[in-house]
């Protein structure tokens, strides 16, 4: 977005505060873009996060309001094994199921959370990867369930699907903010939400969410809806395929 797109954003909000004499901030998000296409060669997207808050009285709000950014992608339930060494062999020991943890999930903010707010506060609107609501299923023993998580978040970050930055958001003008997140390409495919929070003296004041949707094109997106409607023809060709290409394989090792 340009600076003259900014100034006139801004513009239109001071004079929307004035008319309207609101009496809660106004926070207006947007996204650079609200598809992200995966195709062949997709090898991950930049989202930048911007918009503007302003104070009641329509004036400058940079100063009175800290901005937190939260993006999630779609919930799944996600079965978790931790492997243990036996007899000289790695096997699969304990396990737990989480019932909706998010497949992507991204934090950025004005300033480092506990600046910002109080723990509590954190946990209530998931601000940190340490605060995700995971809904674990089952009989949950604390100690084991506070592993499990960790290995969860830890296993995610490294794969770039978990993120936090806690000085990520840029407020400029007093008024507009900015933020980027990066979309690896590994990114599962449906709805994302980038949910602005503008907190101030500890307390979140405003809140509001721009969708954002990841979907795959072209032939991608074919084996996507063939593997989903025709699941047992799928698995019979893919069966089929590593058959096939076995015994190919097998024959050209044979000749060589």
């Amino acid at each position: 977005m340009t600076g003259r797109a900014f100034k006139r954003l801004a513009l239109a909000l001071v004079l929307l505060g004035v008319l309207t004499g609101a009496r809660d901030p106004i926070l207006v998000p947007e996204v650079s873009q609200h598809e992200v296409r995966v195709r062949q060669g997709f090898t991950g997207t930049e989202l930048l996060l911007f918009g503007a808050i302003l104070d009641p009285a329509g004036s400058r709000a940079a100063q009175d309001y800290d901005v937190v950014v939260v993006l999630k992608g779609p919930s799944q339930p996600i079965r978790l094994r931790e492997k243990a060494r036996v007899g000289g062999m790695w096997i699969n020991a304990a396990s737990t199921d989480f019932r909706s943890a998010p497949s992507f999930f991204a934090v950025a903010a004005s300033r480092p959370v506990p600046k910002i707010v109080d723990e509590r506060t954190a946990a209530i609107y998931e601000f940190g990867t340490d605060f995700i609501q995971l809904s674990p299923t089952g009989e949950i023993n604390p100690v084991e369930q506070a592993r499990f998580t960790s290995g969860l978040v830890d296993l995610k970050r490294r794969q770039g699907l978990y993120q936090e930055d806690m000085s990520g958001v840029k407020i400029s003008g007093q008024v507009l903010y900015q933020a980027r997140i990066n979309l690896p390409s590994s990114v599962q495919t449906g709805t994302y939400t980038a949910e602005t929070f503008a907190v101030a003296r500890g307390r979140v004041v405003a809140s509001a969410i721009a969708e954002v949707e990841v979907r795959k094109v072209g032939f991608e997106r074919f084996v996507e809806v063939f593997a989903q409607q025709q699941s047992f023809f799928y698995g019979l060709l893919a069966v089929s395929l590593s058959i096939g290409m076995g015994w190919i394989a097998g024959r050209l090792f044979a000749l060589i």
